[in-house]
């Protein structure tokens, strides 16, 4: 019992419970598929996933490694492949100019990429009688299939652990006494340059008193 003048405890137990139910789902499946199709139908010859998109790492240090697909391609990107921002997004590249590339690696990633969706790349003529430099023919187009799938989708390769001899590897050198070294050695470089200056001067000074 509860020490005191305190109030009864009436706890409520019984609830109400309502169950929800999704009876709609077949038709919603196939309202859905209806409209994939109409999509398709309306964008074609576009890819039905939209246009191809950078791979971006994600943020902060623990998203970091991930690599996933962005909103859009860099300024940079696109002039070291020689497409300006308005060709891209006339031909299904997306562009975001807010992006900027921090690192050769992933710019050197994107450009790549983008010279593999250039070499996939048919473009149909704007007038069938007359295509440009770069359009694709009668021919070409008649056999061209629309692409259902993403385009470029991301192929992340297997991890594979590198394993070593153990008459590779060096047993004598402890790891942390070199650890311990390169530190020491990086914080005393503005001391030991100093201390190695000073020496110098003095030995020069001995040096002109010796010939005096």
């Amino acid at each position: 019992m509860p020490k005191g003048n305190n109030i009864i405890p009436n706890v409520h137990y019984k609830k109400e419970w309502h169950v929800k139910t999704w009876f709609n789902q077949p038709a919603r499946k196939l309202r859905r598929r209806l409209a994939r199709k109409e999509k398709a139908a309306r964008v074609f010859p576009r890819p039905v996933s939209g246009p191809v998109r950078p791979l971006v790492h994600g943020q902060t240090r623990r998203y970091s490694a991930k690599v996933k697909i962005g909103r859009g391609f860099t300024l940079e990107e696109l002039r070291a492949v020689g497409i300006s921002r308005f060709q891209a997004l006339s031909i299904g590249i997306a562009v975001d100019h807010r992006r900027r590339n921090k690192s050769e690696q992933s710019l050197r990633t994107n450009v790549q990429r983008l010279k593999e969706y250039k070499s996939k790349l048919v473009l149909f003529p704007r007038h069938p009688k007359k295509p440009l430099k770069g359009e694709a023919s009668q021919e070409e187009t008649t056999k061209v299939a629309q692409l259902s799938g993403e385009v470029l989708p991301v192929r992340h390769g297997a991890h594979k652990i590198q394993s070593a001899k153990v008459s590779e590897v060096q047993t004598k050198v402890g790891a942390y006494a070199t650890v311990k070294k390169a530190r020491t050695d990086a914080r005393l470089v503005g001391v030991r340059a100093k201390r190695q200056k000073e020496k110098a001067e003095q030995a020069a000074l001995a040096a002109a008193k010796e010939n005096k």
